[in-house]
């Protein structure tokens, strides 16, 4: 009996000591649980403190780098220097397409006015049926123009090189139509193939012309700044070189062009050069 009692408070005392550490292992993972979970608010505020205060000096310095509007004007100005620089290079490159496939074109459809040309030079006048002259082009580059024979062989001997006048006696029979016709200028389409020439541009003169001009007439070398032109704004508006007054007209022109350049308007002169063509209109 007395060992029945004995084992029956043994397992009281057991009963209630587990229950006391079981309670005490709750209240210590409730402790440690509500401590983490403060240290966890805890941390997140100190985080959200220390992103704001990111923000708010990430915002200040973008103010305080803000680019100053002279900073401003020269990223725009470079911009627009790149874009008229681009604009250029696409007008040069079609304008060389343009003078590559109209010269060829002209060449083709033109052969038999050619054929027939020569014939007639060679039927009624002595000499060759072209002629060569050294003229002036990009940037006082020299070159050979290639034209049609319009006057008698040695016609500058005496007198030497001189404009032409209306009904000038060194033409041959027909020069006085060839160069009405403007067809006397045909074979320029070669100078043109060879890159010497663009189908538009101000007309080439001979060197001692060009140095005497460029003493006597302001401007006067700005004409060098583009290829010499089969026709040119000048040709179209204006008359054969007779006086320096008509050279004086003629730059202006030339300087008008090279400032308003552009594929149009290269396109509005050849087709007023048709005009020219078939009404003979400034022609000597």
């Amino acid at each position: 009996m007395i060992k029945s009692n004995k084992i029956v408070r043994f397992g009281i005392a057991l009963i209630i000591a587990a229950a006391l550490y079981l309670n005490l292992e709750v209240r210590v993972e409730a402790t440690v649980s509500f401590i983490k979970s403060e240290d966890s608010a805890t941390q997140v505020s100190k985080n959200l403190e220390k992103t704001t205060s990111t923000i708010t000096r990430l915002s200040n310095d973008s103010r305080s780098h803000a680019p100053e509007p002279t900073t401003l004007a020269l990223i725009g100005g470079s911009l627009l220097s790149m874009v008229i620089s681009f604009l250029r290079r696409l007008y040069a490159l079609t304008k060389r397409t343009l003078d590559i496939l109209g010269s060829l074109i002209g060449l083709v459809c033109l052969s038999p006015l050619l054929l027939l040309t020569a014939v007639l030079i060679k039927l009624t006048s002595k000499g060759p049926i072209l002629y060569s002259q050294v003229r002036v082009g990009k940037n006082g580059r020299h070159f050979n123009i290639y034209k049609f024979r319009t006057m008698k062989v040695d016609a500058e001997k005496h007198t030497g090189p001189v404009w032409a006048t209306k009904n000038d006696n060194r033409l041959t029979p027909i020069g006085g139509i060839l160069r009405k016709s403007r067809i006397d200028e045909i074979p320029q389409f070669v100078n043109v193939l060879r890159g010497d020439m663009s189908l538009v541009g101000p007309r080439p003169e001979r060197p001692m012309f060009v140095e005497q001009l460029k003493k006597q007439i302001c401007d006067y070398e700005k004409r060098l700044d583009v290829k010499p032109g089969i026709t040119g704004l000048a040709q179209v508006w204006h008359r054969y070189d007779e006086t320096i007054e008509d050279v004086r007209k003629k730059i202006k022109y030339d300087v008008l062009y090279i400032r308003k350049a552009c594929f149009w308007t290269d396109m509005r002169i050849l087709l007023q050069t048709f005009r020219v063509v078939f009404t003979g209109a400034g022609a000597r």
